[in-house]
């Protein structure tokens, strides 16, 4: 029997106070932590019953463990109690220096609130001390930062009594301690699903790089790693096998080069305004012998780690085939099909893009040439953007269609539109006399004799005395001339840069190239040509250019007799 004069019984209770301590710290889990606080309670602190109502994250409060009785353990373990319930419990009753004592003359309205509770029925006590089966003893438990963690609820002393001062110092005590042990296996236990996630996390992470380590390395098409940002921006740092196979270099050897340096010289440009994110492009890469290779190049953006380096990621196709098939259907469409030579429309297209509208003899005023020379351009992929200035601001140089330039190919005279034109106008000679004047001659040509070819000996024979005449043709102009097939046995030479007489002159060289004989299967053949020289100006339409020199040819025609004009 507990009294304050027995040191000795304080002695026993505090080596089994220190005892059922030092177990709370073995427990490896938060589950075996709680019944180990509620064993070292029946076992050492002398009560028969013991439970642990824990706090849940929602608030609420749950049997987490239960000893002393079986039966009560399988039917209040798991049972949930509302913290407001809990809360009015522990205002009531008297305070015992951090423990809760509601006895049982007040604790009979509690019997039909939510919280699990276990109770037998019992006599009145017959002496003050006595303990009641309906009094409620609770040890609330509190974390460092004063969140209660749960309540532990105790029940029957095995010695029949209420606890003393010692015997409540002692439950104040281990419910300090079970706190500590509680909240140490909390953290441990977080730490253990910390670790655990984390390596899952490592897991997924190791297989998402082998994952992409495979799919970059035998990827069918070309990959690349480049730099971004920095001194080394765009250097390429890893490249898979089918580029280094598709460009003929080693990885090693790649390693030392951007795409800014394998890229054609002429699609600088192109690669340049590709954007990293999302952008494409379609641009001819170097090979290793010296040729190039069409390729479609598709850019995203790659980050090594959440706020780590960026870098460029390139998915590079070969395109070579489609682009070979895409310059022959457009070779087809502006082409004629038996010569080779370009057909009407692209004749129409290369003299059509030498005229403007306004003739060379009318200036144009200041306002229509600033106006002329701010004119919206169309835009195309690779093209400068409107009024003819580039992305960056500076004035883009005027282009001229299949590479021709206002000095070579069909180029014409000095500028006459204003200091703001950038159109370089097409001048004709006034009269058939040379003045000195240089233009753009359009020759028109028509075969005498080509018909009774046809007629004699079969459209085979005719189609092979169209396939040597566009030939001798084009042998006997400049490299930077057009020679076109109109129609029928009708061709079209545009020569840029000639007088009046340089014109009749290569008429009569090229009169007398076609008037040699053919040979078409061991049979000779000959054909004649009359040749009308017309001259492109600005102020008159493709149209009326070619029904100029198509006049004069006639014209020409008729001065001769019919014998003359076959004998050429």
């Amino acid at each position: 029997m507990e009294t304050e004069s027995e040191p000795y019984v304080r002695l026993a209770t505090l080596r089994q106070l220190h005892r059922v301590v030092a177990e709370l710290n073995t427990a490896r889990s938060l589950a075996d932590t709680l019944q180990t606080v509620v064993d070292g309670i029946v076992l050492g602190l002398g009560y028969e019953l013991a439970c642990v109502n824990l706090v849940r994250p929602d608030g609420d409060l749950v049997v987490a463990a239960f000893a002393g009785d079986p039966a009560a353990e399988a039917l209040i373990t798991g049972r949930v109690g509302s913290r407001a319930s809990w809360e009015r419990r522990l205002t009531m009753g008297e305070n015992w220096d951090g423990l809760r004592f509601i006895p049982h003359t007040e604790g009979w309205v509690l019997v039909e609130d939510d919280v699990p509770q276990w109770h037998t029925e019992g006599p009145d006590p017959r002496f003050e001390d006595e303990w009641h089966p309906e009094d409620r003893l609770y040890a609330p438990m509190y974390a460092s930062g004063g969140e209660l963690l749960g309540v532990v609820s105790v029940d029957r002393p095995r010695n029949g009594r209420r606890p003393g001062a010692w015997g409540r110092e002692a439950l104040q005590m281990y419910a300090f301690q079970a706190a500590i042990a509680i909240s140490n296996a909390r953290l441990r236990a977080n730490m253990q699903r910390a670790l655990v996630r984390l390596e899952r996390e490592q897991q997924a992470l190791r297989a998402s790089e082998e994952s992409f380590r495979q799919a970059f390395e035998y990827a069918p098409s070309g990959m690349a790693i480049a730099e971004m940002g920095g001194d080394q921006h765009g250097r390429l740092l890893r490249t898979n096998d089918a580029l280094c196979r598709l460009l003929g270099r080693p990885a090693s050897v790649l390693r030392r080069y951007s795409f800014s340096d394998l890229v054609h010289p002429e699609d600088i440009g192109t690669l340049l305004r590709t954007s990293a994110e999302g952008g494409r492009a379609e641009l001819r890469l170097g090979r290793r012998d010296g040729t190039y290779v069409w390729v479609s190049l598709r850019n995203s953006v790659v980050a090594d780690a959440a706020d780590g380096p960026r870098f460029l990621l390139t998915h590079v196709e070969d395109i070579e085939e489609r682009k070979r098939h895409e310059l022959q259907l457009a070779h087809r469409a502006s082409h004629d099909s038996l010569t080779g030579l370009p057909n009407s429309a692209e004749l129409r297209s290369r003299l059509g893009a030498r005229l403007c509208r306004r003739p060379q003899s009318v200036r144009a005023t200041a306002v229509e040439a600033l106006d002329a020379a701010f004119e919206t351009r169309p835009s195309v992929e690779g093209a400068p953007g409107e009024h003819g200035f580039r992305p960056d601001g500076f004035p883009e140089p005027f282009e001229f269609p299949g590479g021709m330039g206002p000095t070579g190919g069909l180029g014409g005279g000095p500028a006459a539109g204003g200091p703001y034109d950038h159109h370089v106008h097409t001048v004709a000679p006034a009269t058939d006399i040379d003045d000195g004047t240089k233009g753009l001659a359009v020759l028109f040509c028509d075969l005498d004799g080509f018909k009774s070819i046809n007629d004699r000996f079969g459209h085979h024979t005719g189609d092979a005395v169209l396939i040597e005449v566009a030939r001798r043709l084009t042998t006997g102009v400049r490299d930077g001339d057009t020679v076109a097939r109109l129609g029928g046995d009708e061709f079209v030479v545009l020569a840029d840069g000639l007088g009046a007489a340089d014109a009749a002159d290569l008429a009569v060289r090229l009169r007398n190239a076609i008037i040699p004989p053919i040979r078409v299967d061991g049979r000779a053949v000959r054909v004649g040509a009359s040749f009308g020289i017309g001259w492109a100006s600005c102020g008159m339409s493709a149209d009326e250019v070619l029904r100029s020199a198509d006049q004069r040819m006639y014209i020409e025609k008729r001065s001769r007799s019919k014998a003359h004009r076959r004998a050429g």
